[in-house]
């Protein structure tokens, strides 16, 4: 079966001065998938987002979204996306219901139509209760959901989530989560931006890792974490037993082990279907690198960054 791509990027450029922020990205998300587009400030995701929903044009390359050029059709990309920023872009002073009803009429709804799609929206995002309230009153979580609901007041076929949760608690985290995962069952075609691993590893069927404004590696959270196989990680019980402890991954795994010195682990990948945790404890034993937990798992998606990217900080593991 043909794959039909909602977003579609080939060798996107994009200077800002001296700052080369897009080296010739490539992007390829199907109809109806939620893509995680994961890096670190400055790896380019925020200035390709800004250049797929027309609010800044490329210095080279092509990009289509819905069919539709980012350059040439640029009024019919922006009447097929929504979009939410890192930032909230509802008025303070308006209640979420004027916000929504204020938003609709740029859209061109009338009356009772735009009425009845912002009743609809408050709703569907649990924020009937205090529709009639100022914005600037909502916490954090609730007004990411209403500049979310205000992006889906045109039923967009492919909405733009940039960063969506950063600085957010918990519950309003998941709040957003679950309000993807349901636009997502009903066929919306999301690109999500973010730093936090989990958030992507959660949402995401594919997973585009950006370094230096180029999609360094791509593929289903699975896929990716199938290709550096294996975590190994120690937790000593004291700061002088990792230098052994090191050691001992090094020899076994044959990369070079991860050192927290605050948390007292030692972790390296491994792609030795051989290895096993018995062995492991083993030779901690035999350096004498005393150790009060061990484990050999799936590597998680920041230590899949780590490792494919050869980057030696990593970006952030969790929205918490």
């Amino acid at each position: 079966m043909t794959t039909t791509y909602a977003v579609l990027s080939e060798g996107l450029e994009k200077r800002f001065g001296d700052v080369h922020a897009l080296r010739g990205l490539d992007l390829a998300v199907a109809e109806g998938t939620v893509c995680g587009v994961l890096g670190r400030n400055g790896a380019g995701k925020t200035t390709a987002v800004r250049v797929l929903t027309t609010l800044t044009a490329p210095d080279g390359g092509s990009a289509r979204i819905a069919g539709h050029d980012v350059v040439r059709e640029a009024g019919a990309v922006r009447a097929a996306i929504g979009v939410t920023g890192q930032s909230a872009s509802v008025d303070g002073e308006l209640s979420g219901r004027q916000n929504l009803r204020l938003f609709a009429r740029l859209l061109k709804y009338r009356g009772e139509v735009a009425r009845t799609r912002a009743d609809e929206l408050l709703e569907r995002f649990e924020l009937t209760d205090a529709a009639d309230r100022p914005a600037r009153t909502y916490s954090g979580g609730m007004r990411r959901r209403l500049d979310l609901a205000a992006s889906l007041l045109a039923r967009p076929q492919v909405l733009f989530l940039d960063e969506p949760t950063t600085g957010l608690d918990p519950h309003s985290r998941n709040q957003i989560w679950a309000a993807v995962r349901e636009l997502a069952g009903r066929g919306t075609t999301v690109l999500l931006t973010t730093q936090y691993l989990e958030e992507a590893d959660q949402l995401a069927d594919d997973i585009v890792l950006v370094d230096s404004g180029r999609a360094a590696h791509s593929g289903s959270p699975a896929e990716l974490k199938a290709r550096i196989g294996s975590y190994a990680e120690v937790v000593v019980a004291h700061a002088s037993a990792l230098g052994p402890a090191a050691a001992v991954l090094d020899q076994l795994t044959g990369t070079e082990p991860v050192l927290d010195h605050e948390r007292r682990t030692v972790g390296a990948v491994t792609t030795d279907p051989s290895l096993t945790l018995p062995r492991i404890v083993r030779e901690l034993d035999a350096a004498g690198a005393a150790a009060i937990d061990a484990s050999l798992r799936p590597p998680t998606l920041d230590e899949v960054f780590l490792r494919l990217t050869g980057r030696g900080t990593p970006i952030k593991e969790t929205a918490a």
